[in-house]
């Protein structure tokens, strides 16, 4: 017994630290794809467009025939008392009418024939779910782009965590043979104090990295959706994103700016105060409905409804009723004229956004072509400062040129590694800007 106890614990333990250790191992577009799956805005903004349907046939409903039914118990604790002269003499006699019990049950069917404001409001059901669903294409793009801003971050830290220890061991090696050399009377002091400032200005530079990566992971694991301690295991690097990045076709693609979702929203917007408006001037209509209801009524002097032997007396009315506006002392016609007003603000606003759109799009694309150029020349710096630093190590070692030369050397080159992988992360976010407000996702 002692042992099947050891081996379920064990086994209850290996299996919660599995749990712990759950990693996820994420391309780029595996992350994009479980963030808008995952991610709480974009569930949320799904859950919106579920919501906008239920509220259109909410409004739908109103004009399908409406029925309730009502149940009235009624116990006179002390029933009413009339005075009526019967016998003409002047006396008048207490009477009272009735049981003091009563039952009515009525069952009514309303079916709302005409009303301006009721088609009104299923054209607003109908723009509602379309704005609900932009707002969901809305969000989904701002979920894809913020997912590849913290992707390319992830890698940003992991890949200057990875120079900075390769800095760290050159320099601790270049150190330790200036030391030697220096303990032989070969070179000044001057020297292992220079490097000995690098070292210490690249490992601050190492730590910062460290914590930076840290914050790094945690973001991307909020677009995520996931736990923040979750292990995200990146399959892609740096330099082969931004490759994959750079396309030179998406610069001279058509601005097709209607088709954008910002332009659509506020479209949309400009929609729905036409229909604000139409509901002002609907309510000047007259509205028409009609009903028909039938119920039974019982009556007794005790609760002996549910008896065989109770009498019970049926009815039934049908009716219709029109209501007709008339005067409101100027209320519908300032309702009116305000909506009016909204509608031309609408117009307005709609008119500037794709101004708007043509401008930031003109500005995406100038941003990305700069950074394709960045890129590119980022690199070839790289290789250039690499060539620059090896030759003043090796002619640093030969006596040939001092510290503060080979110092000078590798912040340049420690410079331009920074730079590059700035480059590349500028590559991949001008690019997601870009294509965000192209409304494009491939």
């Amino acid at each position: 017994m002692t042992n099947k106890l050891v081996f379920l614990f064990s086994l209850l333990l290996s299996l919660q630290i599995t749990a712990q250790e759950e990693t996820l191992n994420l391309s780029l577009q595996e992350a994009i794809n479980y963030a808008i799956k995952n991610n709480t805005s974009a569930k949320n903004a799904s859950l919106d467009i579920d919501a906008a349907e239920k509220q259109k046939w909410e409004t739908t409903a109103i004009g399908l025939p409406q029925i309730s039914a009502k149940i009235d118990y009624n116990n006179w604790l002390k029933q009413q008392v009339s005075l009526i002269d019967i016998n003409n003499d002047g006396i008048e006699d207490e009477l009272v009418f009735g049981t003091s019990q009563t039952v009515n049950a009525t069952a009514t069917l309303n079916q709302l024939l005409f009303d301006g404001s009721y088609l009104v409001g299923l054209q607003s059901a109908k723009v509602f779910l379309e704005i609900s669903k932009n707002a969901k294409d809305k969000t989904d793009l701002e979920v894809r782009k913020a997912t590849i801003n913290a992707y390319g971050n992830v890698l940003l830290s992991q890949e200057s965590i990875s120079i900075y220890e390769s800095n760290i061991t050159i320099l601790k090696n270049n150190l330790r043979e200036t030391k030697a050399i220096f303990e032989n009377g070969l070179t000044e002091e001057e020297n292992v104090e220079q490097l000995q400032i690098t070292l210490k200005q690249v490992t601050s530079g190492h730590k910062n990295a460290l914590r930076l990566n840290s914050i790094a992971h945690q973001m991307l694991n909020i677009n995520l959706g996931v736990n923040l301690n979750t292990n995200v295991n990146l399959t892609e690097t740096l330099e082969g994103l931004a490759i994959k990045n750079v396309d030179l076709e998406l610069l001279n693609t058509t601005d097709e700016i209607k088709s954008t979702i910002d332009y659509k929203i506020a479209a949309n917007d400009k929609r729905s105060k036409e229909l604000l408006l139409k509901l002002e001037k609907t309510k000047a209509l007259p509205s028409l409905s009609a009903f028909i209801n039938g119920g039974y009524a019982g009556n007794n002097e005790e609760f002996n409804f549910l008896a065989t032997d109770q009498r019970w007396f049926g009815s039934s009315l049908i009716g219709v009723s029109l209501n007709v506006p008339i005067f409101s002392s100027g209320q519908r016609s300032a309702k009116t004229q305000r909506a009016r007003i909204n509608l031309e603000k609408a117009a307005n606003n709609l008119s500037e956004t794709e101004k708007q759109l043509k401008f930031q799009v003109a500005s995406a694309k100038s941003n990305y072509q700069f950074a394709i150029e960045q890129f590119n020349t980022s690199k070839e710096n790289l290789t250039l400062a690499e060539r620059i630093e090896k030759k003043n190590q090796t002619k640093f070692f030969e006596g040939i040129t001092t510290s503060f030369d080979l110092r000078q050397a590798q912040q340049q080159l420690y410079s331009t590694q920074q730079e590059y992988l700035q480059a590349m992360l500028e590559v991949i976010n001008n690019k997601v800007t870009l294509e965000t407000l192209l409304n494009k996702t491939n």
